[in-house]
């Protein structure tokens, strides 16, 4: 990341900021943090700002199936949000003293950080109320832990209008599926879907706990929950809908300990190019999930070279 160095900025020492979190008070800016916080927080809203950037071109492939004009403006209006939702990421990246034309336009596309999901296509309408019920469910769940818990107030704030507007995602997602799975050849469509992004989701949350690197998320108040913690919210969420429309998913309440519980090998290996999860050859472990996650996916050239292609080709640069 072309970004001034962390030590240039940020001054407080951890004692500092650990005094000014412990009294209740919000990070406002470079003045209230330390190297440790400032890099933290840096990692974090990339991650966040690129997930919400690529998802546009994501979305955009299979907004052009919409089975009407009222459907695609529809899925406009979802891409549009995810812009701004980006947009609000970089902003404060920018703050934070990064290079935000070189981390949007001119980084190199395997360099995006943002949950693998989003590099396998999407192929129909179907596919995109799926990703619609999914993916921003997970989206809103991992926002929605940011919102609550943030100690950096700027982004604190400005997840109040995300929040809102991930709410009407999911809407989208929820009420298409309902309506899909009425019909017996829409249904098997979206449960073909469900079948290889239902896993890619339970993905989206990281690492498990016992192997996560980053801890100054929960140590600084970044987030509330850990990645378990997070992903099992989200099949709260998401599995209970599934069963409501007799939609089948590898995962199931375990009522006695008030926890669901994944039905299949996980992680396992999954085919790319036939997006199908290779189950029978049982679980992996989570270095191989690495290695495909920093190899990328087979739309990541593709969707961030539409992304950068109009900076790239016009010669327009930001005024100093």
């Amino acid at each position: 990341m072309l970004a001034t160095p962390v030590e240039e900025l940020a001054s407080l020492t951890e004692e500092q900021v650990r005094e000014r979190l412990s009294a209740g008070k919000l990070v406002e800016g470079l003045q209230h943090m330390s190297p440790k916080y400032l890099e933290g927080m840096r990692r974090i809203l990339t991650v966040s700002a690129d997930t919400e950037f690529v998802s546009a071109p994501a979305y955009l492939r299979a907004a052009q199936h919409a089975p009407a004009l009222n459907n695609f403006g529809s899925a406009m209006s979802i891409i549009q949000d995810e812009l701004a939702h980006a947009h609000i990421g970089y902003r404060l990246l920018g703050d934070l003293g990064v290079d935000t034309d070189w981390l949007i336009y001119e980084r190199p596309a395997v360099q995006f950080k943002y949950p693998y999901a989003f590099d396998v296509p999407l192929n129909s309408w179907v596919e995109l109320v799926c990703a619609n019920a999914m993916y921003d469910q997970a989206g809103f769940v991992l926002l929605g832990d940011v919102h609550s818990t943030s100690t950096f107030g700027p982004w604190k704030r400005a997840l109040a209008k995300v929040d809102k507007e991930e709410t009407f995602h999911l809407r989208h997602g929820r009420t298409w599926l309902k309506k899909l799975v009425k019909d017996p050849d829409g249904k098997r469509e979206v449960q073909a879907a469900v079948d290889w992004m239902f896993i890619l989701t339970l993905e989206w949350f990281g690492l498990p706990d016992d192997q996560k690197k980053h801890s100054e998320q929960l140590d600084y108040g970044f987030k509330g929950k850990t990645n378990d913690q997070l992903r099992q919210t989200w099949m709260r969420a998401v599995v209970p809908f599934m069963e409501e429309i007799d939609v089948r998913v590898p995962a199931h309440l375990d009522a006695a300990r008030d926890v669901y519980v994944i039905d299949c090998p996980f992680p396992a290996r999954f085919d790319e190019e036939r997006r199908e999860w290779l189950l029978d050859d049982g679980a992996i472990d989570w270095s191989e999930v690495m290695t495909r996650w920093r190899a990328r996916g087979p739309m990541n050239h593709d969707y961030v070279h539409r992304l950068q292609r109009g900076y790239q080709t016009t010669g327009l640069r930001r005024a100093a």
